[in-house]
């Protein structure tokens, strides 16, 4: 299913719904995932290759990495196998790229291969209304994008459709924060004017600090969506040590997340830190407080996929979308 056919498949209220419950089954051990796999990709370092050639090869000199990422739950199988590449867009190609393979569980059979960009898109968007739901005040409303690419685009997406809003769009590149916010309505402004908002959402390739401490403010909560692997980071330590933590999963988070530099430094430790499925079941306490800054590091989950990718192939059996079909 290509990418504009997922999305035309999986409206932003089901993909929050979806999202919400496999978080649900995966708390209460009906779904697994194995610990996603990274595969670095180092920029070429051909001697052929001189200064003035990488700069004309744009992004090509950063590099990137490969994830495999499986998931099994309510008799789907799923591997994603997706790229993060910062210097692509200096090439003319996305960020992120990739394929979802999802089987049927009982027999191994293939049924349907998925644009893993849009289901990416898709559930990061809906993991960040999830999470504001859970642990924004109720009186939350406005919201802040610090980031206004593909991700950030779909987080201001599903927050809209979750009730929030009016918002404030931040992007280093004005174009894409004008537009982003000319199709919701909001406002297109200062990074300062993003985070005093109520919810506000950092949404950048995580290569670069964009939050610091003095950007905290009472009764705020963080959504941390761009940080999702090994040396990425959108905050710094000090900023997320003084918040309430929460997470997707904690070894991911720990390793590859927003967390890491703080619990390496030795400021954050397992004891500190809920995941978010323990607090959609009621498990564990979500919000301290009116006054508490509440702070949730989302690195990216196969379940979130496989909960996506199986409203989209239910959509397909149904007729709601046409797909090419293939016989193996």
């Amino acid at each position: 299913m290509h990418h504009d056919a997922v999305l035309a498949a999986v409206p932003a209220a089901v993909a929050i719904d979806r999202v919400r419950d496999g978080f649900l089954r995966f708390h209460a051990g009906e779904w697994v995932m194995p610990a996603k796999v990274y595969l670095d990709s180092p920029p070429p370092e051909s001697p052929s290759v001189g200064p003035a050639d990488e700069t004309a090869r744009g992004g090509d000199r950063l590099g990137g990495d490969f994830r495999a990422m499986p998931a099994r739950g309510g008799g789907l199988a799923l591997l994603k196998w997706i790229s993060s590449f910062p210097g692509n867009p200096a090439l003319g190609l996305p960020t992120v790229m990739g394929v979802l393979c999802l089987s049927d569980a009982a027999t191994g059979e293939p049924l349907m291969l998925l644009d893993a960009r849009a289901v990416t898109a898709l559930r990061t968007g809906a993991v960040a209304a999830v999470a504001a739901r859970a642990l924004a005040l109720p009186e939350a409303r406005t919201v802040g994008i610090v980031g206004c690419g593909l991700h950030g685009a779909w987080a201001a997406r599903c927050l809209q459709t979750a009730g929030y809003g009016p918002g404030v769009c931040f992007d280093p590149r004005p174009e894409a924060a004008r537009s982003l916010a000319d199709e919701l309505g909001w406002t297109a402004g200062r990074r300062t004017e993003a985070v005093r908002c109520d919810v506000v959402c950092c949404v950048t390739p995580g290569l670069e600090i964009v939050f610091d401490a003095g950007d905290l403010h009472a009764g705020m909560h963080l959504n941390m969506l761009g940080a999702d692997g090994p040396g990425k980071a959108e905050a710094t330590i000090t900023a997320v040590a003084s918040c309430s933590l929460f997470c997707d999963e904690w070894h991911q988070a720990s390793h590859g997340g927003e967390l890491t530099g703080a619990v390496e430094a030795g400021l954050v430790s397992r004891e500190q830190v809920t995941e978010l499925g323990a607090v959609l079941a009621g498990d564990a306490q979500g919000r301290p407080g009116p006054e508490g800054v509440t702070l949730f590091d989302s690195t990216g989950l196969a379940i979130q996929d496989l909960a996506v990718a199986a409203a989209a192939y239910e959509a397909w059996q149904a007729g709601v979308v046409q797909a090419q079909t293939v016989e193996l």
